[in-house]
């Protein structure tokens, strides 16, 4: 199933960027030119950590954010949608 949300029109904000991660094993993260990995079926980050990755200066979460079978990509880095994607 692919389900497209255009979140100019439709924010996630706050604590509901929280429920992009349900049922996700691993988040990659694009920190300028480097991406994050975060195993969450090893170690889960506290809410405040998880929000610190997903939302971006105003509050909404990050874009692109794609989820891909149980990883969640948020922002753009090359080097992990390559590896994600392939």
């Amino acid at each position: 199933m692919i389900e497209q949300v255009d979140t100019s029109k439709s924010p996630i904000r706050g604590e509901a960027a929280l429920s992009v991660t349900k049922d996700v094993d691993a988040i990659w993260v694009a920190k300028g030119k480097k991406a994050v990995h975060v195993d969450l079926k090893t170690s889960r980050p506290g809410r405040a950590e998880l929000l610190a990755l997903l939302l971006g200066p105003t509050g909404g979460l990050r874009a692109p954010t794609l989820r891909v079978g149980r990883t969640l990509l948020v922002g753009f880095n090359e080097e992990a949608y390559a590896k994600i994607l392939k």
